[in-house]
């Protein structure tokens, strides 16, 4: 979600500068950038290592979603293209999944923007065990699309993303956003997502490899 269907990337950082401001702690874009893409848990504790912010991680991560949820509700940023191919896959029944380490009140507003049905299955940071980069976000997804992950395309715009996708055996489409990605045998990048389409789409998955 956050990078590739919304750049809501400026929110968590505009938020995170005010919450270490606040602390008396200090913060920089390096700080910021490292945790895209990252589990919420881990973000937090990073802050409170590296921010000075004296509260326990998961504290600072409510702190952190109750800022994004409100700017959230002021407008969504959506990322050029995304709202068309959502569109164009749910005409032709393409099932969709959102794998987010976003919470699940902060996927809320989002959905709430989308038309009824546009994700067959969610899954968001505090429904999984473990976070990106490991691969269980991806395999509970499509697990609920009752689908091979060998048969899915994950979009994502970060390393932590596209290493959770890859290793539960997805192809990758990478759109990099705020931070470079590495290339990687499992990888496609595309500089935006306008113009995509499903065909477009189908065209990317990968078969699976045979030993």
């Amino acid at each position: 979600m956050d990078g590739t269907l919304v750049d809501t990337e400026p929110y968590w950082i505009e938020v995170e500068f005010a919450l270490v401001a606040e602390f008396g702690g200090t913060w920089s874009m390096e700080h910021a950038l490292s945790l895209v893409g990252n589990d919420l848990l881990v973000s937090g504790e990073y802050i409170r290592q590296h921010g000075g912010v004296n509260l326990p991680a998961e504290a600072i991560v409510e702190r952190l979603v109750d800022g994004v949820v409100e700017r959230i509700g002021h407008r969504v940023p959506w990322q050029p293209g995304a709202v068309e191919l959502l569109a164009a896959l749910r005409a032709q029944g393409v099932p969709c999944g959102l794998v987010t380490m976003s919470y699940e009140r902060l996927v809320a507003p989002m959905l709430a923007a989308l038309p009824d049905g546009t994700f067959t299955a969610v899954v968001t940071g505090d429904r999984v065990a473990h976070g990106k980069p490991h691969p269980e976000p991806y395999l509970a997804a499509a697990a609920a699309l009752g689908v091979d992950p060998a048969q899915c395309l994950a979009i994502e715009d970060s390393n932590t993303g596209a290493t959770s996708a890859a290793a539960a055996g997805c192809t990758v489409l990478v759109v990099p956003n705020h931070v470079p990605v590495a290339p990687d045998d499992r990888r496609v990048f595309r500089d935006s997502l306008v113009g995509l389409d499903p065909a477009a789409l189908a065209d990317l998955v990968q078969p699976p490899r045979e030993y």
